[in-house]
Formats: structure tokens, C-alpha cells, sequence
């Protein structure tokens, strides 16, 4: 191995242990900032737990204080902190407070799931983002242009509960196109992905068409229709590719719209999945499950942000030589 070769992989081992060190970091600020919010929260779990049906029935005493101390909320909250900390670091988080379930079982059964609607809602976001600045950027009629071009601007306004719910109307209580809820083949997918996708993809457009015009005024593309190139083929095969880095540089945002949204959609179609877990969750202050939610999210955005260090050099050489 050659001086230069080894320099270059020296330099790339360092690179790739500082993000490595910067994702611990994430997953770390990520796990305490939400075991602090939570043990701010004025309400007891433990009261919320026994009184799921809401009516008021008097509790033994001494079940309270045994499932204050099966869940550790009798000791300070220095002491709960570290040992969640502790626990998550084996990725153990503890029962959830409203089933009794381990966390960890619970979200691994409902992440395939949400990660079948996120993949679904990312695949169709970049078919109809690219797709409308593609067309964008070639037809050669202005109004149609322009309209084309107000398009992403209303669609990222769309509140997402709204959306589901006029997809809803429309294809399932007014065509009978779609089933309105459950998780049960392709057909119940469709409505959920579209409405998670239509948001998303407004971001990619909006992104996308301003990369791609400021692509477009570089000299290199002057040089190209200078060699007889067609403007189609000048966009799809060299603009586009250039003007893909700065939606690659979205993907975390991309992956936390969805993830967020993937809470409403999910109730709103009443599919099973992270996102329904996460909000009854919440509605019932279960402490562990929430946290369990909130680090599988940082992990999933850490990983994606990885994965796009990973993809830089492929869109663009001249990065995987710095």
C-alpha cells in the first residue's frame, strides 16, 4: 500500500470514528432530553395505569407503592436515570406501564409495519417529487410551468390528519376504491402512503427544482447543448444527477416528516404500527414505551444520516477525495 493510499485511509477511519461518535452522542441527548420531559409531566403514571377506565376506584396503598418501586419511581430521579440508562444500554426498556409488555417486543412488532408505510410513502414521495420538477423543468409552457411550480408550495401546507381524511372520503367512504383502516394487503396501504407521500414529496420538489436551476446556470450545461445535446437528455441524465446532493442531504428530515407523520396516519387509518404506539402512549404517560419510541427513532435517523455520508462519494467523486 502506497504512502498516499494509506494517508487516504487513515483519513477515512478517522472520519467515519467521529460520526460514529457524533451518532452516540445523538442516541445519548435523544434518550435524556425525553426521560427528563417525561419526569416533568406533573400526572403519575402509576395513578394513570390504574385508573385506565377512567373511573375513580380505590386503590390499595400498598399496590401503589409496589408498582412505584417495580417501575422505580420511588428513588430519586438521578437513580431512575441511570438505571433506564443502564438498561438501555442493553437494549432493555423496561414493561410498558399500560400492557405490561416489554417494550422492546412491542416495537419490534409493530416496526415492520410502519416500515412497510414509510418505505411505501417514501418510494411514491420520490416518484411524484422528481416527477414534478422533471416536468417542471421540460415542458415549454409557461402557465403550465408556473402552475407546476406552485404545486409544491401548496401540498407542503397540507395538514396530514386533513389529508388522510379527505383521501378517506373521497376513496373509501365515496368510491369504495380503498378499505378505510387495518393493515390487511396492498389495497389497505395505498391511502396511508399517499398520505404520508404527498407532503414529503412537496419537500423533495421544492428542494429539488432550486438545485436544479441553480445546476442549470452552470457553465458546464452550456457546454453540453454546445455538443448537440437534447434538453431532455441534458436535464435527466446530468442536471438532475447533479442537483440530487442537496435532497440526499434531506434524508433525516425526509425520515423524521415521516416518522412524525406516520402518528397521525396511523390512527387515522387505524393501522398498527410505532406511530399508534407512540400515541397511546403518550395519552397515558407510559414512560418506558415513550422512551423506547423516541430512541428507535433517533436510531433510525442516525442510521439513514450513516447511510448518506455513505452515498455522497457515489453522487459526487470529488467528496470521497476530501
Amino acid at each position: 500500500m502506497t504512502r498516499l493510499a494509506q494517508r487516504a485511509l487513515a483519513s477515512a477511519v478517522r472520519y467515519w470514528l467521529g460520526r460514529l461518535a457524533q451518532a452516540g452522542v445523538v442516541l445519548w441527548a435523544a434518550f435524556s432530553v425525553s426521560f427528563v420531559i417525561l419526569y416533568a409531566l406533573p400526572s403519575d403514571p402509576v395513578s394513570i395505569m390504574l385508573n385506565q377506565s377512567g373511573e375513580q376506584t380505590s386503590v390499595d396503598a400498598a399496590q401503589v407503592a409496589r408498582l412505584r418501586a417495580e417501575y422505580h419511581l420511588d428513588q430519586p430521579v438521578i437513580v431512575q436515570y441511570g438505571l433506564a440508562l443502564e438498561r438501555a444500554l442493553h437494549l432493555d426498556f423496561g414493561h410498558s406501564i399500560q400492557t405490561g409488555q416489554p417494550v422492546a417486543g412491542a416495537l419490534l412488532q409493530a416496526l415492520p409495519a410502519t416500515a412497510q408505510l414509510a418505505f411505501a410513502a417514501l418510494a411514491l414521495a420520490l416518484l411524484l417529487g422528481v416527477g414534478l420538477a422533471l416536468i417542471a423543468s421540460l415542458t415549454r409552457v409557461a402557465w403550465l410551468r408556473d402552475a407546476l411550480l406552485g404545486v409544491p408550495a401548496l401540498a407542503v401546507s397540507l395538514p396530514t390528519f386533513w389529508l388522510g381524511l379527505l383521501l378517506l372520503q373521497g376513496f373509501s367512504f365515496g368510491l369504495h376504491w380503498f378499505p378505510a383502516m387495518g393493515n390487511r394487503g396492498l389495497p389497505a396501504l395505498v391511502l396511508p402512503a399517499l398520505t404520508l407521500a404527498i407532503p414529503t414529496a412537496a419537500i423533495i420538489a421544492q428542494v429539488l427544482l432550486r438545485s436544479m436551476a441553480t445546476v442549470h446556470r452552470q457553465p458546464f450545461v452550456e457546454a453540453l447543448r454546445a455538443k448537440g445535446l437534447g434538453w431532455p437528455r441534458v436535464v435527466c441524465r446530468h442536471i438532475l444527477h447533479n442537483a440530487l446532493i442537496p435532497v440526499l442531504s434531506l434524508a433525516g428530515v425526509i425520515v423524521g416528516s415521516l416518522l412524525a407523520g406516520s402518528v397521525v396516519t396511523e390512527t387515522v387509518f387505524s393501522r398498527q404500527g410505532v406511530g399508534r404506539l407512540a400515541q397511546a402512549a403518550v395519552s397515558v404517560q407510559d414512560i418506558p414505551m415513550v422512551q423506547g419510541v423516541v430512541v428507535l427513532a433517533a436510531v433510525i435517523f442516525v442510521l439513514v444520516n450513516l447511510l448518506v455520508d455513505a452515498l455522497y462519494p457515489w453522487l459526487d467523486p470529488r467528496l470521497g477525495k476530501r
